[in-house]
């Protein structure tokens, strides 16, 4: 037999859903918080003060009938605290409740007056009208990367994300590190990456990919899972600073998990012993005069169901494809003249840069290329 249910308290009794319906009210609030942000104690303030006026009116119209229009005069001169005379004799209840009234009144406007004097004397106020219009570009952006953290991983990755001139998005909480954001005009957000709500705010619902660069683990291992069940789509690349994070970040929803320590290891043994082999890689991806680059070939392009002699990629863009992805998965290195190209494929070229153009827009679509 299974084990009684504890009894429910008054509270569940007399309110059934109270407890969901608290914690929606709290995640509303949450959210209007950070939605205003250091505006919100000004949206408070006017939200009480109205309030306030409400209950002045209800004291003068129901409890004791006048008109609305000598309400509104009476509710106006009370809370002005001017001291004119009552348009009309009161009752003892209405003087009590006019009493609170005007108590209310009173500390609704020392709060008012208190939370604009921080906002103006900190000034804070054109910070402010700053982050909002930041936030209206990000809420514009599609497609766009988000970094959550920009330490030394982070900033190398801005610096490689802008240099192919892509909108990104970074969220930080580090003072230093959030004026020197400032200082090289890039869009960012001021908070914990771990939160739902920054994460939100940031776009990343309608984001292509996500960096998880903090140097906590853990931190990642949040920001990952919270993300990945944002956008089911999105690409999630994480830092492990720890082997053994790499699989909890894989669990958690992230597409790749790299380790610094690790790749920068390799880095330094491959230099040694295969110092050709790395200037070439380092021209390939770093530099301006060669390139290598990945094109996904879409369903409906033309070059679909062609192999590479007959596709003519070779003679048309003067780029040399070195291999080919296939949409399982499989990699075929240095591919032969005979390969079938099909739809799904990934095919990594190296080339001068500004011949990819032409080839990314054969391998679009008819109807991507037509839009």
């Amino acid at each position: 037999m299974s084990a009684p249910s504890p009894p429910k308290s008054f509270l569940h009794r007399m309110w059934p859903g109270w407890a969901r319906n608290f914690r929606g009210l709290t995640g509303l609030y949450q959210v209007v918080k950070f939605r205003f942000g250091s505006f919100f104690p000004l949206i408070l303030g006017a939200g009480f003060l109205l309030a306030v006026f409400a209950y002045g009116l209800f004291i003068f119209v129901v409890v004791e009938g006048w008109t609305l229009l000598d309400s509104f005069y009476q509710v106006v001169m009370t809370l002005s605290t001017v001291g004119f005379m009552e348009l009309h004799p009161l009752s003892d209840r209405a003087r009590l409740m006019v009493a609170v009234l005007i108590l209310m009144g009173v500390g609704s406007f020392a709060y008012l007056v208190g939370a604009f004097t921080q906002v103006v004397v900190e000034g804070r106020l054109q910070d402010l009208w700053g982050k909002r219009k930041m936030q209206k570009i990000i809420n514009a952006l599609a497609d766009h990367y988000i970094i959550c953290g920009f330490g030394r991983i982070g900033a190398v990755v801005a610096a490689e994300i802008r240099r192919e001139n892509l909108p990104v998005v970074i969220l930080e909480k580090d003072p230093e590190l959030l004026a020197e954001l400032e200082r090289e005009n890039l869009l960012f957000l001021e908070g914990d990456a771990t939160t739902d709500e920054l994460l939100l705010a940031a776009g990343v619902e309608r984001a292509r990919g996500l960096f998880a660069c903090v140097s906590q683990d853990a931190e990642n291992v949040y920001i990952t899972l919270s993300s990945r069940q944002f956008n089911p789509d999105l690409t999630i690349i994480a830092r492990a600073d720890r082997p053994e994070s790499i699989s909890k970040l894989e669990r958690a929803g992230a597409n790749r998990v790299l380790t610094p320590h690790q790749i920068g290891g390799k880095r330094i043994a491959q230099v040694m012993l295969r110092p050709t082999v790395t200037d070439f890689v380092d021209l390939a991806t770093q530099g301006h005069k060669l390139q290598m680059e990945e094109i996904q070939v879409r369903p409906g392009c033309e070059l679909v169901g062609k192999n590479l002699i007959t596709s003519g990629i070779r003679p048309r863009f003067n780029l040399m494809i070195i291999a080919i992805e296939k949409a399982d998965g499989g990699m075929i290195f240095n591919p032969h003249p005979e390969a079938v190209i099909e739809a799904g494929d990934t095919l990594i070229a190296v080339g001068p840069p500004e011949n990819f153009d032409g080839l990314q827009r054969v391998c679009r679509s008819e109807a991507e290329s037509a839009a």
